[in-house]
């Protein structure tokens, strides 16, 4: 059988042929990569091939050239790179050629595949004159339209793919092709379209084109004459370019908005295809994020006596009494049947209303008063839901002091809307009380609000999916912040909430019954619960503790039954409740204390079976041992007994290299158990100290975790003290290494992660200083104290440092010099980059790193007045 026809099954309705061909296919790529590629390309290019078997063969090609993953996508592109140069030559020439199919389809997928090879061979300096040819098909080919379409989608997904630094060169080029191609005086609008798509990804790297006032005009001139094009595809293309280039360019947008995108934007929100109002209404969106990201930093500039690198231009203040009513009568167009995640026209007006909010603060309030006013009574659902929306869309942004007032007089009615006919009233207005609660939790007053408040809420758990969720969210909302106004809660008797305890965990655990989890109301009950009891007062323990042995018989019975669990929708199920159980378990366990001891032998036995029964590759190991963890803190050198029982399901985990989340929470978990244990760690250390150096050595490990790993060394010596001298050469070597990574500082990953890398430096060297501190075994810190030093230095002197790895530094110096009080280190800390930094400072330091610094410049001035 050849690969037409093999493809072709691929796509059968009958699923034995359909599996058996697709099995054949991937047997050919795994035995013979170069040979499947060259079949996949002739199909792809022949154009007496069938429409969709051609696209199958480019979709192939594709996925042979490109993964999700990175290692994957690094082991592809060697295979790629691999074959003899006349085969990558010849399946090059054949998705070229594809591109001239006058089938859409087919030019479609084959701009895909060359988008795909550029990926891997651009980087690396091959296929040089891929972008000149690609130029040429779309200047020399002016009655090709098929030809120019897809090459234009071809350097679109280029620019996708390919970091804007290996096409900076060929930028102007490229532009230029774009640009052409979109202009109002092309004839094609599917050429226009695609031209469009092609610019707004290769919008990242022609920075250079904008910085020249020349040149921004024309292709801002171009996108802007794009919005008003008779092609509606053309048209959302132009709005989407809008979106990122005030996105990417904020800073040089005040000229067009005067002149043009005030007035575009306003008249593209009232377009009648929602398509197109979608895009102008993420426009003004993007706006307000831009907006209330430069008044972060400014405000961040102030609070160091600096000026910011960007000012705001206050375009949304500007736009605000044009683009409010727009939005408001955007927020009527309410889809009654619209999909709850399903986004339409009203959800992107309420969504751009709450950022805009934020960013006019106070000045919104005024501009939408009248319309709640006016309409939240009215016998319309649709002017009741958006006016409800309305007042939950603006509770972020304006002073509290001016919102309070108006909250306290629209709570009553709010509550009362509860019971609303519309169940689409409903759901909002128990959106709009979660916001409530969650950000204006003072004006709720207890002895007015507070029952009608509750019961309303815990009324709505018996309605359909969608309200239940959010009047779940309400109450989560509810408890944490009236668990936060209270001063200690921890020590609070009782509380606001204390008559509500039982009946609302009782109402929640109702909900959580349900068989499926049918509109997600299931997990938002169960983060309810939670925070009902994280943020209870002493007066809800015997509650807590009741809810402990209802969820203990959950797990239990899920247990019982996992064996009969046969559809995959099923155990998906099963271990979604899990997860959620084994959440409540450790806001029970933290909030119990030590009191949990006697239910320890029931619990453990519980999260043992668990690991036993749930695959290595679940979740559920991740939940568990974080049960685990909450119980190792609790019941610290009580947790002893259980821990080799334990120990057999935690080694493997740490060997997860593949998965990396259960590595990194295993890894927490030895953290975990030596701060329980203290010094009866001591008998664990060696295996302990041996599995995270061959996780270190591990060449596949993701570098993120062993971040994880280098703080976790400091856990151990912190736990053993002394007990950690046959560790502390080699942990000081390895650590040692860790810090001389440098940073490319054109790589803004690289910069992330060594800046990471040195806090989890930073943590280990602390908590090896803190272990041998005040041992015996205290000298042996001395030869290693340069490297500590060292790390130090670099860390202070990098401009790029957090305020965490300063405090964190200072923290170390303070711990170093009180270690070493008696002068041994004198010298050392005399240096002329210690002193300067020991020198009074100004207001560069926010107040907890200032407290450290104090304390370490205390240190330092005692540690070196003694003599050596």
């Amino acid at each position: 059988m050849n690969a037409a026809d093999l493809l072709a099954n691929t796509l059968s309705a009958d699923t034995a042929t359909r599996e058996d061909a697709t099995a054949k296919l991937e047997a050919a790529s795994r035995e013979n990569y170069g040979a499947y590629m060259l079949m996949m390309s002739e199909v792809l290019v022949n154009e007496q091939g069938i429409q969709h078997v051609r696209t199958a063969a480019g979709l192939a090609l594709k996925n042979g050239l490109t993964a999700r993953e990175t290692t994957r996508q690094n082991d592809f592109s060697q295979r790629w790179l691999g074959l003899p140069s006349d085969a990558r030559g010849k399946i090059k020439n054949d998705a070229l050629g594809a591109l001239a199919s006058p089938a859409h389809k087919t030019g479609n997928v084959a701009a895909q595949v060359v988008a795909a090879i550029a990926a891997v061979e651009l980087p690396v300096a091959q296929w040089d004159n891929l972008i000149q040819i690609l130029l040429d098909f779309v200047n020399n080919n002016a009655n090709n339209t098929a030809l120019k379409i897809a090459t234009l989608q071809a350097i679109g997904y280029i620019c996708e793919s390919i970091k804007p630094d290996t096409l900076a060169r060929r930028s102007n080029e490229i532009l230029t092709a774009v640009i052409h191609g979109a202009r109002k005086e092309e004839p094609s609008p599917e050429v226009q379209s695609a031209a469009i798509h092609a610019l707004f990804n290769s919008l990242e790297f022609v920075r250079d084109n904008f910085e020249r006032d020349g040149e921004r005009n024309y292709i801002m001139q171009v996108v802007c004459e794009a919005t008003q094009n008779q092609n509606v595809q053309v048209q959302v293309g132009a709005f989407e370019c809008l979106v990122r280039i005030m996105s990417l360019y904020y800073d040089k947008m005040a000229l067009y908005m005067e002149q043009a995108l005030f007035g575009l934007t306003v008249v593209g929100m009232k377009h009648d295809d929602e398509r197109v109002s979608l895009q102008a209404v993420e426009f003004w969106s993007t706006v307000c994020e831009e907006e209330i990201e430069l008044d972060f930093e400014a405000q961040e500039a102030q609070e160091y006596g600096e000026m910011p690198e960007q000012e705001s231009r206050h375009f949304a203040k500007i736009a605000l009494p044009e683009i409010v009513p727009v939005l408001l009568m955007l927020l009527t167009k309410q889809d009654e049947d619209a999909e709850e995640d399903e986004w339409n026209i009203s959800m992107a007006a309420g969504t751009c209303l709450g950022l805009l909010s934020q960013a006019v603060h106070d000045a919104i309030v005024p501009a939408v008063i009248p319309f709640i006013e006016a309409h939240i009574k009215t016998q319309d659902w649709h002017q009741r839901e958006a006016a409800v929306m309305t007042f939950g869309s603006i509770l972020e942004g304006p002073d509290p002091i001016i919102l309070t007032p108006l909250v306290e007089q629209a709570l009553p009615l709010l509550i009362d809307m509860m019971t609303d006919a519309n169940p689409h009233v409903k759901d909002t207005t128990a959106w709009t009380l979660g916001r409530i609660c969650e950000i204006m939790i003072s004006a709720i007053k207890p002895d007015v609000h507070l029952h009608g408040l509750v019961s309303a809420l815990v009324n709505g758990l018996t309605d359909v999916p969608r309200i239940v969720a959010n009047c779940c969210w309400a109450l989560m909302n509810l408890a944490e912040q009236v668990g936060m106004y209270l001063e200690d809660p921890e020590a609070a008797e009782n509380g606001p909430l204390s008559p509500y305890y039982a009946g609302v965990i009782e109402s929640l655990l109702k909900v959580t019954e349900a068989g499926n989890n049918e509109g997600s109301f299931r997990t938002p009950a169960y983060e309810a619960i939670i925070n009902w009891i994280t943020y209870s007062t002493k007066d809800a323990v015997p509650i807590v503790q009741k809810t402990l042995i209802t969820i203990l018989g959950r797990m239990e019975h899920l247990l019982s039954i996992h064996n009969q669990i046969v559809g995959q929708d099923d155990r998906q199920n099963w271990n979604d409740l899990q997860c959620s159980l084994c959440s409540v378990l450790i806001a029970i366990v933290r909030k119990l204390g030590p009191t949990i001891q006697p239910v320890a032998d029931r619990m453990m036995t519980v999260i043992l079976s668990l690991l036993q029964s749930s695959p290595k590759t679940s979740t559920i190991q991740e939940d568990a041992f974080l049960v685990v963890g909450a119980l190792c803190g609790t019941l610290e050198t009580a947790f002893a007994p259980y821990l080799s029982a334990f120990l057999p399901y935690l080694y493997p985990a740490l060997k997860a290299y593949d998965d990396t989340t259960l590595c990194t929470v295993a890894i927490g978990i030895i953290g975990d158990v030596v701060r329980a244990l203290g010094e009866q760690a001591a008998q664990y250390a060696e295996a302990f100290m041996t599995v995270l150096l061959e996780n270190l050595r591990s060449e596949v490990l993701e570098r993120g975790v062993k971040i994880v790993i280098l703080g976790c060394f400091g856990d151990v010596a912190l736990a053993v003290g002394g007990g950690f001298e046959p560790y502390l050469n080699t942990s000081m070597e390895v650590l040692g290494q860790a810090a001389s990574v440098q940073a490319n500082p054109l790589d803004y990953d690289t910069m992330e992660y060594v800046l990471q890398l040195r806090e989890g430096i930073l943590e280990a060297y602390t908590g090896i200083v803190a272990g041998l501190k005040g041992t015996p075994k205290v000298d042996l810190l001395l030869p290693h104290v340069p490297q500590l030093l060292q790390l130090i230095q670099v860390v202070l002197s990098d401009e790029e440092k957090t305020d965490s790895q300063s405090k964190l530094a200072y923290g170390l110096l303070w711990d170093i010099a009180d270690t070493f009080k008696g002068g041994q280190i004198r010298g050392l800390l005399l240096q002329e980059w210690i002193v300067s930094e020991m020198r009074p400072r100004g207001a560069r330091l926010l107040p907890e790193t200032k407290k450290v610094w104090k304390h370490a410049r205390e240190a330092v001035k005692i540690a070196t007045a003694v003599p050596q």
